[in-house]
């Protein structure tokens, strides 16, 4: 097997779980060491991004605000399943947007968990209830608490190329608020510009330098940069023996270490996914519990080349 673009047209790839177009068997990955839950507050945005994975927008309600009450019932379930969960993850959406943020929050690190709020640090978390919550947290919990700014690039032209003039003074604003109050950053860019990683890195660098933000940009945990996601570019599929091939293990890969929780519009309960980059995908939905989540799960979706086996990338710290 050639790790290649397959010669079959790229829309008859990523259709059976178990085969790929070639016929070869599909590689699958266990959910060997769940240490992250995620937890979409809802897909609703106070900006609309050049190109969102999950097309938040301050329209696209397709996932509602889950509540804190549903939270609390899966921090249950994680301790009735046993699993050695270490971090709680907050995705949206932008999250502070949802108004049971911050009690969410306080649940999960009154059960003992790290917790990571992914968010643009524009007006939802600035607002004055958000921030004095946030206060609150780091005062109770301290760096237990982590908030992952969005910054698409280290300059201001390219980052408001993707998320709208003036974002990023707003975002800017925000970090240096974070800053100023002790709250732990980290960031997350992209690697859609065409720089190398390490001169990326580099500017990555100078700007939390500039500004006093206490981030490492070497760290790839505490600065993200994310492969560009685009399901129409064709990529090859991941079968059994590629693992040998690329020199890794299926518990390399994402799903072998988290699951996410959504709730749908007009769904009587949230329901577990497989991956935090597939909200939409029906087959990648588990079940409503996570002991319905525990199964293997089929790299059949060009994220799982793209992103995560090929580009080795986790939204996870």
């Amino acid at each position: 097997m050639n790790i290649q673009a397959t010669t079959a047209n790229a829309f008859d790839k990523f259709e059976d779980p178990k085969t790929t177009a070639k016929g070869e068997d599909r590689a699958t990955v266990a959910l060997s060491n769940p240490e992250t839950l995620w937890f979409n507050t809802g897909t609703l945005c106070n900006i609309t991004c050049e190109n969102c994975y999950i097309e938040s927008s301050p329209s696209n309600d397709r996932l509602v605000y889950i509540t804190a009450a549903e939270v609390a019932d899966y921090l249950s379930q994680i301790k009735t399943r046993n699993w050695p969960v270490r971090e709680i993850g907050f995705t949206g959406g932008e999250p502070f947007l949802n108004p049971e943020m911050i009690a969410m929050a306080r649940l999960a690190l009154q059960a003992g968990y790290k917790v990571l709020i992914l968010t643009n640090a524009m007006r939802p978390m600035m607002r004055k209830t958000m921030r004095a919550g946030l206060k609150d947290l780091h005062d109770e919990f301290g760096n237990r608490l982590t908030l992952r700014i969005s910054v698409d690039h280290w300059s201001p032209d390219l980052h408001d190329k993707e998320r709208g003039t003036g974002s990023f003074a707003k975002t800017l604003e925000g970090m240096q608020w974070l800053r100023d109050n002790g709250l732990n950053m980290a960031v997350a860019g992209r690697t859609v510009w065409g720089e190398d990683d390490a001169t990326s890195r580099a500017a990555y660098g100078a700007f939390f330098a500039k500004h006093g933000f206490d981030i490492d940009a070497r760290d790839p945990g505490q600065t993200v940069l994310f492969p560009e996601m685009d399901e129409r570019v064709d990529v090859p599929e991941i079968t059994t023996a590629c693992w040998g091939i690329l020199g890794k293990t299926p518990d390399q890969v994402m799903c072998s270490s988290s699951r996410m929780v959504v709730k749908r519009k007009g769904a009587d309960r949230p329901a577990v996914l497989a991956c935090t980059l597939l909200a939409y995908s029906k087959e990648f939905e588990l079940g409503p519990t996570l002991a319905d989540a525990e199964g293997a799960v089929a790299l059949n979706h060009p994220h799982c080349a793209k992103f995560c086996v090929l580009g080795g990338a986790s939204c996870s710290a």
